[in-house]
């Protein structure tokens, strides 16, 4: 705290007020009130009372009409330093009353009385063996004496300074420049002043491989600046800045393999092609930037881009995509594995979420995981072969064909359907019997005819069943036991297709349809126990 004959260079500095964090403004008289007031500016709006005015009187300026207040000096507490802070973190606590009684120890030739010196030393070695720090809502302020840290706490590697008191990235480079191993910091919710001089000494960063900056009202051009000086960062979280991809980051973030940019709602679709030539980066995390599309211009149907060359999983979700055009986009990613997209138009408004993954799936075909569920081989199988059958007759109306020499869809359906050529290739092109039209609500036009053999008893019969589409096979398991008396438990299900001769296809997921593997008239369930 502070009393009210404050007298340092206060201007600037953050504070904190009954749990409430605010950056100094104004220090001085406010007449008519007697005494030295400091007017500050709240993180939090609704926390203050005016906008820096008294009496038409403009001491300070705030963004927001009630974000400011003025307070006693000693009303306000400055924080502490960084070593104050880790001690009290994790040394001090542990002390026991043992350990602070007075002692007698000798240095040199001359006994001297000590208090808690056996404390000091076990503090010094606790804290000289502390790897991760963490220091979130400590009030920490700055480094404290020159050199202390590199002293105290040498092997710091990880330190999370989020919500402290921080007010200048000259702060935490004093503090990140005494530790020499640091690779991972977190300086989130932290209203930092970023210099617009020369980058930060060679050095300061050279181990940091994580640096999340999520919350600090931080911009493009000052990201590009602090992370100048980090040769191996490979991981950069940016969370919620309103941040405005200004430029490319040429000879800056060439190492980084994982970037957050999620909740910045100024971001849009033209600015990340700013960002595409990064060489390293795997994961992109665009969630809740109010992305309405997806293009890339530089390759066209069927053709792979030369953006995001080593993008491995994007996170999409909470945008406003509502378009399959978007969806399509993102096969022309060359590394595409993984793909996060819920909470969009596009997934939201279908009531069929199994359909609309099923599509996704069939749009995209490298990839291997969606919405954080692995794809399985049999669930590519039936997406892809579902995905044929639902456009088939929309295909066959723009000019497709069974016979190849035949087979010419329009441009509109090929820029609306990229894969489906190549899904015809794989599997064969669709049927005439395939596309005819059910009636969905006759259960004769839902009912599969099929034949069930048991490749393991040669004595059984082959017999014929008609089953629905939408039976589950822990159902046809039920049925198949009442009929052969054999336990559920001991049965394994596996079906053949006349369209793939010599492929048999397990049937694995009790919970799944025989729709969800593509089990069609005509196939043969194979049963074995």
């Amino acid at each position: 705290m502070m009393n009210d004959t404050l007298t340092s260079d206060v201007i600037g500095r953050r504070v904190e007020v009954n749990g409430e964090h605010a950056t100094v403004r104004f220090s001085g008289v406010v007449p008519p009130m007697a005494g030295l007031w400091l007017g500050v500016e709240w993180d939090n709006p609704e926390r203050g009372k005016h906008d820096g005015s008294h009496e038409r009187t403009v001491y300070f300026k705030c963004r927001h009409p009630t974000g400011g207040s003025f307070i006693r000096p000693n009303k306000v507490n400055f924080g502490v330093d960084f070593l104050t802070a880790i001690k009290n973190r994790y040394a001090l606590e542990d002390e026991t009353e043992e350990e602070g009684k007075e002692q007698i120890v000798t240095i040199g030739n001359k006994p001297v009385e000590t208090i808690g010196f056996d404390s000091v030393v076990k503090q010094q070695s606790q804290l000289s063996k502390l790897q991760e720090v963490s220091l979130r809502n400590c009030a920490v302020n700055g480094p404290g004496d020159k050199g202390g840290i590199a002293k105290a706490c040498p092997n710091v590697s990880s330190i999370d300074l989020s919500k402290n008191l921080l007010s200048s990235w000259d702060e935490v480079v004093d503090i990140a420049d005494q530790l020499k191993h640091l690779e991972v910091l977190n300086l989130s919710e932290n209203k930092l002043k970023f210099p617009s001089g020369s980058p930060p000494p060679t050095g300061t960063f050279s181990a940091l491989k994580v640096l999340v900056l999520n919350r600090i009202g931080i911009t493009w051009t000052e990201v590009l600046h602090c992370a100048s000086r980090c040769p191996v960062l490979e991981k950069l979280y940016l969370e919620s800045n309103g941040i405005v991809i200004s430029e490319r980051p040429t000879d800056v973030l060439q190492t980084v393999k994982l970037l957050d940019l999620s909740s910045n709602q100024l971001i849009d679709e033209n600015q990340l092609f700013l960002i595409a030539s990064m060489p390293r980066l795997e994961q992109l995390i665009l969630s809740d930037i109010g992305l309405a599309s997806i293009h890339f211009p530089d390759a066209g149907i069927g053709c792979k881009t030369s953006m995001f060359p080593s993008l491995q999983y994007l996170v999409l979700n909470d945008n406003r995509i509502s378009q399959w055009s978007s969806i399509n986009e993102l096969d022309k990613l060359q590394s595409l594995h993984a793909l996060s997209c819920t909470r969009n138009p596009l997934t939201e408004s279908s009531k069929d979420a199994q359909t609309t993954r099923q599509f996704i799936i069939a749009r995209i075909g490298q990839l291997r995981t969606l919405n954080k569920c692995a794809i399985q081989r049999e669930e590519r199988r039936g997406a892809e072969l579902d995905y044929r059958k639902a456009f088939g007759n929309e295909w066959k109306k723009a000019g497709g064909h069974q016979d190849p020499d035949k087979n010419r869809p329009n441009e509109e359906f090929l820029a609306a359907h990229p894969r489906y050529q190549s899904l015809c290739l794989k599997y064969g092109a669709p049927e005439d019997g395939e596309l005819k039209v059910q009636q969905p609500f006759l259960l004769k036009n839902q009912l599969l005819t099929l034949k069930i053999k048991h490749p393991n008893q040669l004595d059984q019969k082959v017999i014929e069943k008609q089953l629905p589409e939408s039976m589950t096979i822990q159902k046809v398991k039920g049925l198949l036991s009442r009929l052969l008396r054999v336990p559920v438990s001991e049965l394994l299900l596996s079906y053949e297709s006349p369209k793939m001769p010599g492929r048999e296809i397990e049937l694995e997921n009790d919970q799944q349809s025989l729709q969800f593997y593509s089990v069609e008239n005509g196939d043969c369930l194979l049963v074995r126990w």
